[in-house]
């Protein structure tokens, strides 16, 4: 079994719990509130954006020409090809993609985007691939089981979004990823080991928690006082 296989099999119950989730089940059943769409996308449009950045930290910390080309060409997919599902939301609830850009980030995204950026700054390359890796792999796996489950047809109103994830080419990217984190993990110790694996799965669970938060429209609290009646 490779490194990330045994990954995947210790973090199970968390893809399984990202399957169930409301949200992601309802862009199977082509239902969900427009309020919850669009808190999704202000978020992650600014995740994405730390993403990128995350990668630039990994293409300095590079030695190899390769991982300086794979980060580099991920910064493309997301800049280029990564705004089409974004595009999918933003036309069923009817606002432009410019409108819902520019927010803060609600608390759970600001911690994933920090857990993120520690690892970048204090790990390795290994490190900083356990650390993303989980965002393209359960949004694949994602993709996939929406495909399986409900067999949607291009005129499902999330059809493009589904699709886009099941699609060979977010495989191939997902798979790429898994590779590389798979020979850097023969080369570390165990303390190397033990923090990928670590970083791994706190990240699955930021992404199951990143779906509530856009579920519940999470925000920051006012500081408001709160009485009761």
């Amino acid at each position: 079994m490779t490194f990330t296989e045994t990954l995947r099999k210790e973090n199970n119950e968390l893809f399984e719990a990202i399957f169930r989730h409301p949200f992601v089940d309802g862009i199977g059943k082509g239902e969900v509130p427009q309020k919850v769409l669009a808190h999704y996308i202000k978020a992650d449009y600014e995740y994405l954006n730390a993403f990128m950045h995350v990668y630039g930290v990994a293409i300095s910390k590079s030695t190899e020409r390769r991982d300086m080309g794979y980060f580099s060409e991920q910064v493309g997919f997301v800049l280029n090809s990564e705004t089409h599902p974004h595009h999918n939301f933003c036309d069923v609830i009817g606002v432009g993609y410019d409108e819902l850009q520019g927010y803060p980030l609600p608390p759970t995204a600001d911690h994933y985007v920090k857990h993120m950026m520690y690892h970048a700054q204090m790990g390795g390359l290994g490190e900083i691939l356990a650390a993303l890796l989980p965002c393209p792999w359960t949004y694949l796996e994602i993709g996939n089981h929406l495909m399986k489950k409900y067999q949607p047809t291009p005129n499902h109103t999330f059809y493009p979004w589904i699709d886009f994830y099941a699609n060979e080419e977010f495989d191939t990217l997902s798979m790429a990823m898994r590779e590389r984190l798979n020979e850097l993990a023969e080369e570390a110790s165990e303390s190397e080991l033990k923090r990928m694996k670590d970083a791994f799965r706190k990240s699955c669970q930021l992404e199951l928690n990143f779906w509530e938060m856009a579920y519940t429209c999470e925000e920051w609290p006012t500081g408001e006082a709160v009485t009761s009646t």
